[in-house]
């Protein structure tokens, strides 16, 4: 498999992201490997809080949380996806597909071999991680939902959605910072959109970004509608606390999180949270928040 890998110089003096990469093969599926980049800052004695992105971001969206973590005695792991951030990137869109980005982060798993997690997800961070979730229920201990779904093709994605993937192909130029920009209700610095842009050196370094909206399952026979509705049928017996944190403003995702609350039995009872100020990469918008409601969600059930 043909791999491109962003040259460092692109993260050098990025705003608020000090942190030392980490970095982890896995088989690319095709006999060769792919370099997994992440950020494991705190005691490596410390359960981790597991911090997953999605799409066009990277573990860069989680830096404030990545500090506010550390700074209450967590461990904070935030891998980047195949195709993001410092991770190697396939260069042929065809290489990128949902059961692909499952294999290749349950083996990036199980290299580091993480336990007792504290999962925050959103976006394809939940598509992915949620999927491990189910493979590896051992291994966690609970989950934070934030503006994100586990899609099985049985309901219509929406008019929203459906505009998201349009624009994603046929816009010349894929403005991952632009796209950021977008979907938060702050006003994003000029480096920090950036920041978001330094992945991508050029439009070859996106395949990934570019097809991630087309794997979204949208019709029944998608393939990855069968491996989904799996998924849902573990996560429906398991008791696992599950609190759910989403952004008021995004429209996109409206209503999902009452899904998980009624389909999720370790989500009753617990104090789900619905942010106002806070669009779909809530991250930006109320890292702080997210900080201190997963932080009171892991001492309430541990």
């Amino acid at each position: 498999m043909k791999a491109l890998r962003t040259p460092d110089d692109r993260f050098e003096g990025l705003a608020d992201y000090p942190f030392t990469p980490h970095y982890t093969q896995v088989d690319d599926t095709e006999g060769g490997g792919l370099r997994v980049h992440y950020v494991d800052e705190g005691p490596r004695d410390a359960d981790p809080v597991l911090m997953m992105h999605g799409e066009p971001s990277w573990s860069y969206l989680y830096r404030h949380m990545i500090a506010g973590f550390v700074a209450k005695g967590h461990r904070a792991v935030a891998p980047d996806l195949i195709g993001f951030g410092r991770s190697d990137k396939p260069t042929e869109r065809g290489d990128y597909t949902y059961e692909r980005h499952v294999l290749w982060m349950g083996e990036w798993l199980r290299a580091v071999d993480l336990r007792n997690i504290t999962l925050f997800c959103q976006d394809w961070g939940g598509l992915i991680g949620l999927r491990l979730w189910a493979e590896m229920p051992d291994r966690f201990a609970r989950v934070v939902v934030g503006n994100t779904a586990l899609p099985t093709g049985d309901q219509p994605l929406g008019e929203a959605f459906e505009n998201w993937q349009k624009f994603s192909q046929d816009v010349p130029v894929f403005p991952a910072g632009g796209i950021l920009k977008g979907g938060t209700t702050l006003q994003l610095p000029d480096d920090v959109i950036a920041a978001y842009d330094a992945p991508f050196p050029d439009e070859s370094y996106k395949a990934g970004a570019r097809q991630f909206p087309m794997l979204v399952p949208g019709s029944p026979d998608d393939p990855a509608a069968v491996p989904n509705r799996k998924a849902w049928e573990v996560i429906r017996n398991l008791q696992t606390p599950v609190l759910t944190a989403f952004g008021a403003d995004d429209m996109v995702m409206a209503g999902i999180d009452s899904v998980f609350q009624k389909l999720c039995p370790g989500a009753v009872g617990q104090p789900h949270v619905l942010l106002p100020n806070a669009g779909h990469f809530l991250q930006e918008d109320v890292g702080p928040e997210l900080v201190k409601v997963t932080c009171e969600f892991i001492a309430r059930t541990s």
